[in-house]
């Protein structure tokens, strides 16, 4: 059985949940991080060097950073619907992952760790963080609106998750938003997955 390392409200951590549930694949979990044990514990950095959640432990085999571990479980469980053999429609999906981890999740930093962790370090950077993630989800609103209903067209796919943990983040903090109609039904459209509603729209940030 899969073992996974990592705190269950870590952005990071949710996209390897949501995607084992998506796969049906078993697992257990242990708490690190935030809240929980340290990662600069020893023990976590003999599993991840780098110091962060999550780690997964499949056998023998460990793997880190939560993209490739989405990607690993795609390709473990032939799932070509989620993650196609086509190369430019795979590279096209690798697109919106990583947009997630750089441009797309950049503005949701300082709001996050503002209004949510409350670290002082982020108090004046909530407002700057907020115009920046809104000129983002107006990047996705324009992008669903021509696309849609998925970031890749009429199927959902592993460039969902990444993309559909930011959007929950962006509704689930309280603060002044524009209104993204298009954005808002995908928000809608994903909750009818159980992996996103255990593990995305499940009222954490």
């Amino acid at each position: 059985m899969i073992k996974v390392y990592g705190r269950a409200n870590s952005i990071n951590v949710r996209r390897v949940l949501w995607m084992l549930d998506e796969v049906g694949e078993p697992f257990e979990r242990e708490d690190w991080g935030r809240g929980y044990r340290s990662l600069d514990e020893p023990a976590f950095r003999a599993l991840n060097p780098v110091g962060v959640v999550p780690v997964i432990e499949d056998g023998d085999f460990r793997l880190r950073e939560s993209n490739t571990i989405v990607r690993y479980l795609a390709r473990k469980h032939n799932r070509t619907d989620l993650y196609p053999d086509d190369l430019r429609k795979r590279a096209l999906t690798e697109t919106f992952m990583d947009w997630s981890s750089t441009d797309f999740g950049r503005g949701m930093t300082p709001v996050f760790h503002g209004l949510i962790v409350k670290n002082p370090a982020y108090v004046n950077q909530v407002e700057a963080g907020i115009q920046e993630w809104a000129r983002q989800m107006q990047v996705l609103e324009a992008h669903l609106t021509k696309s849609g209903p998925y970031v890749m067209g009429e199927s959902f796919t592993i460039g969902d998750i990444p993309v559909g943990l930011v959007v929950n983040r962006w509704y689930a903090i309280d603060f002044k938003k524009p209104d993204f109609p298009a954005v808002a039904t995908y928000y809608d459209r994903l909750a009818q997955r159980p992996g996103y509603r255990a593990h995305g729209r499940n009222g954490t940030p």
